[in-house]
């Protein structure tokens, strides 16, 4: 099976009832599910019960860590439909304890004032190798090329890093599920990137770390066959939590999403 059949796999959720769907890890998953993978799987559920909208932005907590050998439950909450406007909150399900939940609000497409951040400036992503270890992480879907790090304006030393990603196969052109997978992409290492201006990586002995929160805006149309370019900073760390920031361009320049995260970042003593 295919990284994309995989993919894909992950992302259809078995409706069960009203508001109701089942999602499941990819086989031979271990551990505790990638964060990721929660996040596209909630909005998926989100988005079967919108019709003609977009999702603008989404904010979400981890609240327990998930179990891969088990289903997860998604419980949409229709919270508000307007003209304009629809909000939904979906709780995730497992083992009778919410282990996640996130809120989204959907928009009905139209124009309006236009202005973005310029990207960096940074080699193109056929002069850069795949980052093979972060690849399987994602399940050998996702293609991720490391720029390197970078120290943004105001930022200490290494503070920064940035990559190009891009589905392994092509994704269509259905806009919520394009979303889905950039939701599933974005939360691949912008920890890390509060762990940098400590010379932390994940692997450090005694590094207990977790995703907190997580937060989507969407700008633009999302096309996750093409690059995409992932710049990441983290602007504060304190009170044992990093805080980290993540801009998404598509390889023409637009910016299509902004991403932003705290986690736990604990250095543990040797006993």
């Amino acid at each position: 099976m295919t990284g994309f059949e995989d993919l894909t796999s992950t992302l259809t959720l078995d409706p069960i009832e009203v508001n109701l769907f089942r999602g499941y890890s990819p086989p031979g998953a271990s551990g505790r599910i990638y964060g990721g993978q929660v996040v596209a799987q909630a909005l998926v559920a989100a988005y079967q019960t919108v019709a003609d909208l977009r999702c603008h932005s989404l904010h979400c907590y981890f609240i327990r860590p998930g179990d891969p050998k088990a289903p997860v439950l998604y419980q949409v909450e229709r919270a508000r439909d307007g003209k304009s406007f629809a909000t939904r909150r979906v709780a995730a399900i497992q083992h009778g304890e919410q282990i996640f939940n996130l809120a989204a609000s959907f928009q009905r497409v139209e124009d309006g004032f236009e202005h973005q951040f310029s990207p960096p400036d940074v080699p193109s992503p056929d002069s850069i190798l795949a980052d093979e270890e972060k690849t399987w992480i994602l399940h050998s879907a996702i293609d991720i090329r490391p720029v390197g790090p970078f120290t943004p304006p105001g930022g200490p030393p290494n503070a920064g890093k940035s990559s190009w990603m891009r589905a392994k196969a092509p994704m269509g052109e259905d806009e919520g599920f394009n979303q889905a997978v950039l939701a599933y992409a974005s939360d691949a290492g912008i920890l890390e990137s509060a762990m940098w201006p400590h010379d932390l990586t994940f692997e450090t002995p005694g590094l207990q770390y977790a995703s907190l929160d997580h937060a989507i805006w969407f700008h633009r149309p999302v096309r996750m066959s093409d690059w995409h370019l992932y710049v990441q900073d983290s602007p504060s760390a304190s009170g044992a939590r990093g805080f980290a920031r993540g801009l998404i361009y598509a390889q023409d320049g637009a910016l299509v999403a902004s991403v932003a995260q705290e986690g736990l970042l604990r250095l543990r003593k040797p006993a």
